[in-house]
């Protein structure tokens, strides 16, 4: 079991995404994501996206809010990973190159246009209704075979 976070960074109508191109045998070669990562030994689900953010793009993003938990049963490696979803508007720092993509400050309006997971169209979009949600998402041979979501 993989336990990591994602979070989606908003500014002025635009999110920011990472375009996942710099590293070899990356299970997300060729997508655009949120930043986030794999939790380390200790931390808290905030402590882990707040560090992610920050060696991801340089960012130090403050209350960040929890918007969802999704579950992805045998995604990578036939590991179950689980992620907690989090949005943040409030931030400091400079983007610098991060080293597991290209950064963009993307427009909402086109967000679902990129090369996403197909399973991230799903939940996008209840990133900006109140509530939380919790997603269930199947993935076969890279291709979403099925899913379910609740909302809160």
């Amino acid at each position: 079991m993989k336990l990591a976070t994602l979070c989606y960074i908003k500014k002025n109508g635009r999110t920011l995404m990472l375009h996942r191109v710099k590293k070899k045998d990356d299970v997300h070669e060729g997508k655009w994501n949120g930043l986030g990562g794999k939790f380390e030994a200790g931390e808290s689900p905030e402590d882990c996206v707040v560090r992610e953010v920050r060696e991801e793009s340089g960012l130090k993003i403050k209350k960040p809010a929890l918007k969802g938990v999704l579950t992805f049963p045998g995604f990578a490696r036939d590991e179950d990973w689980y992620v907690f979803v989090y949005t943040a508007s409030r931030f400091t720092g400079r983007l610098i190159d991060s080293p597991e993509g290209n950064l963009e400050w993307v427009p909402d309006r086109e967000l679902l246009k990129l090369n996403l997971w197909e399973g991230d169209r799903v939940f996008l979009p209840l990133l900006k209704r109140r509530g939380h949600f919790s997603g269930k998402f199947h993935y076969k041979n890279g291709r979403l075979s099925k899913y379910s979501v609740e909302k809160y």
